[in-house]
């Protein structure tokens, strides 16, 4: 049994995501920090950023926080902005790209445990 846990935003560490261009990553929650089943990841995508096509073996959930941003998912493209909600089944061929002038932000909901990405060519 998991037991309560609270993480403040100047905790939480960013990296860059080696696999794309101006992509960062903060885990917010995850079984590491003591989280349940769940991981919560906050990402931002800089302007001209984009993240290859790519596939994972788990389904995200994702949250809009800030700016807008093309993602591609199975061969659609989807404009979204802050408050949209974006459901990636697992295995799903999935990319994106800001074409914008303002950094997007988003969080995502996986299960926790390893995510490994799989570029697709």
């Amino acid at each position: 049994m998991s037991e309560p846990l609270i993480r403040r935003a100047a905790d939480i560490e960013y990296d860059a995501v080696d696999a794309a261009d101006g992509l960062e990553k903060g885990v917010l929650i995850d079984a590491e920090q003591g989280g349940g089943n769940l991981a919560i990841r906050r990402f931002t995508l800089a302007p001209g950023g984009s993240v290859p096509k790519h596939t994972n073996d788990i389904e995200h959930e994702q949250y809009v926080l800030s700016g807008s941003y093309t993602v591609g998912i199975e061969g659609e493209e989807y404009a979204v902005e802050a408050g949209d909600s974006l459901h990636i089944p697992a295995g799903a061929v999935h990319w994106y790209r800001n074409d914008g002038d303002e950094p997007g932000a988003f969080l995502c909901a996986v299960p926790a445990g390893d995510d490994e990405i799989r570029l697709q060519e």
